[in-house]
């Protein structure tokens, strides 16, 4: 898998509305992420010719959402490329993906959510992507980025050093909505839970060591983007799983355990929980009641150890990225080694070249 190119303060990043049109329809907020993105990061950021349309004309025009996308990736003046927002119809642009001109022209790519759509058709094309915040969410965070936030951007796409360690967040977290349509709450910091950690709750050596560490590359998204993904021509290969790190979160629509029995039911019949070393599940999207999380749990167990008989694998939940803040980066394909017994998690390469 190729890596891309760490940017670099003074670089120029690509701002692409690949979903909803969320930065045409609330000026504002693309405009306190975009200026946090550059602040932060010393980047410049640029719009491609449709980001900032009106939503009505984004949802008519597929096509030229992926125009853009393919004409950032060659614009050899374009270091980098963000996701404005996720949405729900990044699957319409699959035809006009040109896994070509992405191989070709290697560069840092960030969003989450229906993102997932664009960082499949990445993976494919042998390109590392990177699954982290989107210019409305996470980057234009209400009162300022998260610390947490910042420093996985740095480590991952600003580096060419080994990521190292990923360390649960231990500031708080928040996955309160205050109306992006009212300017006001921009400056209105959103309310924070108590952080409890990440939930290791099925620890195995499996194939692993005698200390049980178990080492494989990162593969997975959203759950619900990845359940539309299943027979399109972007979603992994079986050999694509085998040793995979499968990462999985839920949207803010709230899908609740029964959904994700079914979707792991799913990827169960096709093979792919027989073939992955581990799986990583985000705390739940959608502003799910903490009592509810170990729900999530029960539903992770029942199918993975329960009818799978994977006993043998790491199973660790409540984890900080996907739909809730602050998250950290999760790069496609990097490997990494997960220590049951010390309960850590560490990015062992550097995921720019």
């Amino acid at each position: 898998m190729t890596k891309p190119p760490p940017l670099r303060r003074g670089d120029t990043v690509a701002a692409v509305t690949l979903s909803w049109g969320g930065a045409g329809a609330l000026p504002h907020r693309y405009e306190a992420g975009k200026r946090q993105l550059q602040d932060t990061f010393g980047v410049r950021v640029v719009e491609m010719p449709h980001t900032l349309r009106d939503p009505e004309w984004i949802a008519g025009n597929p096509k030229a959402r992926a125009v853009d996308l393919m004409q950032a990736f060659a614009d050899s003046d374009i270091h980098g490329i963000v996701s404005t927002i996720g949405g729900e119809d990044s699957i319409r642009l699959i035809p006009w993906l040109d896994g070509e001109t992405i191989a070709s022209n290697p560069k840092v790519f960030v969003g989450y959510s229906d993102t997932t759509v664009t960082h499949l058709a990445c993976y494919r094309a042998g390109l590392r992507t990177f699954y982290g915040p989107a210019i409305l969410a996470g980057f234009a965070e209400n009162c300022g980025m998260f610390e947490y936030t910042i420093d996985a951007v740095r480590r991952t796409m600003f580096s060419t050093a080994p990521v190292g360690e990923i360390e649960p967040n231990r500031s708080g977290w928040t996955d309160e909505f205050l109306d992006w349509a009212d300017p006001g709450n921009q400056k209105r910091a959103r309310a924070l839970n108590e952080s409890t950690g990440w939930r290791w709750i099925q620890k195995s050596a499996g194939d692993a060591d005698a200390n049980g560490v178990v080492s494989g590359h990162l593969l997975g998204g959203c759950a619900e983007v990845l359940d539309q993904l299943r027979g399109t021509p972007v979603f992994p290969q079986p050999a694509d799983w085998q040793g995979a790190v499968l990462f999985l979160e839920t949207s803010e629509d709230g899908a609740g355990p029964d959904y994700g029995t079914h979707l792991l039911r799913s990827l169960a019949a096709m093979g792919v929980i027989d073939r992955i070393a581990a799986v990583l599940f985000a705390r739940p999207g959608g502003q799910i009641a903490v009592s509810r999380h170990a729900d999530y749990d029960m539903a992770l167990l029942g199918v993975i150890r329960g009818e799978c008989a994977r006993d043998d694998i790491p199973i660790i939940s409540n984890m900080d990225f996907g739909h809730t803040d602050p998250m950290t980066v999760l790069p496609y394909g990097a490997t990494v080694t997960i220590d049951s017994q010390r309960e850590t998690l560490r990015i062992d390469e550097a995921t720019c070249a």
